[in-house]
């Protein structure tokens, strides 16, 4: 079943912040694990399949994919697993199944860059797993490794906290058990140590999830409307608070209808396994690639609630769920389909159109920008993404204005200077070039495209240690 959801992804291309991946040097250079030692690193043991991939099979996104997938399948058959310990098998197997084939994995299964998620999963559930069978320390030490692929599963002690509770259980168990709280405890500090604003404070993007959790919860109920770009706004005020109030409510009748093991358990557990960045801000306030994790509980909580219904009603709803899947990956095919479908489903939003202008002939790229720019003209991408089509079709002179505009809507951009620079070194103003790369520089000494456009003219300008 999650073949046929999901086969197509491995035609798939790379997409989006795939891009950061090919050109980090800890991925392309042999030497690259050296450099996933380093604190502060994130997700080293992600990057470190990264690195494997690069190394056996070059940018070829087929290998990547296929990646992605044999991690999504060895979820489907841990969740399978790990659940038929604790409740009946047939609603475990349920459970997989609704987690094998579930249109809201789609984007975890398309999408390299979320390959954190899938692999944090697979050791989270390798943990329960081990957990379950009583082997509590290798318990441990799969879910160290769970935090080294991602944060996503910073609060999965919870769920074995709950495992453990009451006053029967054994004294041994606890040891572990902490140990597990400390290695999140740990973790979540590295995390608030490395994340940045985002450009919002935590309290406010804290305040604007209320919405974004009752989505998520929608589109397991109802999948429709799935998008690599979803408009949600930052929302405070009563509309936050209104939507935490539901929130809660929702947690509120699990707990009164908890039951160990049965349906409120499962959705108390998914509430408490929906992904750190609830706490630390990130660009997208949504990601549908947030929910793999949680997902486990949502289908184990679905799993026994269907456990008695007819099989062809079953098979009637693996039916749809399937088709929905592979709708959904066959969206994720191509950088057209991807963003056309998501300027589609978010008409309001300015990256789709972006990102499908990034992609498309000039004549269609500037009617496209031009449109963003009516939305959003203080938007400095805008003009810079504009210049770029200029430069690349040389018209340098219009590329400069452009890109001249961009500097005024962010003067401290480095990379709106480099823009600028290049524009100037293709009219063979190389004084004025020069300057801009090194102001650049001068805000960033980690910007590469600076650094290279000197090396071009002559002039080094060694990486600072710490920079890709």
């Amino acid at each position: 079943m999650a073949l046929a959801a999901f086969g197509w992804s491995g035609a798939g291309p790379f997409h989006l912040d795939d891009a950061t991946i090919l050109s980090a040097r800890a991925v392309t250079e042999f030497s690259g694990p050296l450099r996933l030692i380093r604190f502060p690193q994130s997700h080293p043991l992600t990057w470190l399949t990264f690195w494997v991939n690069y190394q056996l099979g070059g940018a070829n996104p087929i290998g990547w994919h296929v990646v992605n997938l044999l991690l999504h399948l060895a979820s489907v058959l841990l969740v399978f697993s790990a659940l038929r310990r604790l409740i009946p098998e047939r609603a475990a197997f349920l459970a997989a199944a609704l987690f094998a084939v579930h249109p809201l994995n789609a984007e975890t299964v398309n999408y390299i860059h979320a390959r954190g998620a899938l692999l944090c999963t697979v050791l989270s559930l390798a943990s329960l797993r081990s957990w379950l069978g009583g082997r509590r320390w290798l318990a441990v030490a799969w879910f160290a490794g769970a935090l080294l692929a991602s944060n996503q599963c910073l609060t999965f002690p919870l769920f074995i906290l709950l495992i453990n509770f009451g006053p029967s259980r054994e004294r041994r168990e606890w040891k572990p058990l902490a140990a597990m709280l400390a290695l999140s405890f740990l973790a979540a500090l590295q995390t608030l140590y490395t994340s940045s604003s985002a450009g919002v404070s935590r309290l406010a993007y804290l305040a604007a999830e209320g919405p974004v959790v009752l989505r998520y919860l929608r589109l397991l109920l109802i999948p429709a409307g799935l998008t690599v770009d979803p408009d949600v706004r930052l929302v405070t005020g009563w509309p936050a608070f209104l939507s935490w109030l539901a929130v809660l409510a929702l947690g509120a009748s699990a707990l009164l209808l908890f039951s160990r093991f049965r349906a409120g358990f499962w959705f108390l557990v998914g509430l408490l396994l929906l992904p750190s960045a609830s706490i630390w801000p990130a660009v997208d306030l949504a990601a549908d690639s947030r929910m793999y994790l949680p997902m486990i509980a949502f289908a184990a909580c679905a799993g026994v609630l269907l456990e008695r219904v007819k099989p062809a009603v079953i098979a009637a709803i693996a039916v749809v769920l399937i088709g929905l899947s592979v709708e959904r990956t066959l969206v994720w095919r191509t950088e057209q389909s991807l963003w056309s479908d998501a300027m589609e489903k978010s008409p309001d939003k300015v990256r789709p159109k972006i990102q499908l202008a990034r992609v498309s002939d000039p004549a269609r790229a500037l009617a496209l920008l031009q449109q963003a720019e009516s939305q959003a003209p203080q938007d400095p991408r805008i003009p810079a993404e504009m210049g770029r089509i200029y430069l690349a079709n040389g018209n340098a002179a219009q590329a400069l204005a452009e890109f001249g505009r961009a500097l005024a809507l962010n003067p401290r951009s480095a990379d709106a200077l480099n823009n600028r620079g290049a524009a100037l070194l293709a009219l063979g103003q190389a004084d004025a070039a020069r300057q801009d790369f090194e102001r650049a520089l001068a805000i960033n000494p980690c910007q590469p495209n600076a650094r290279e456009n000197l090396v071009h003219m002559g002039i080094e300008r060694p990486a600072p240690q710490g920079c890709e």
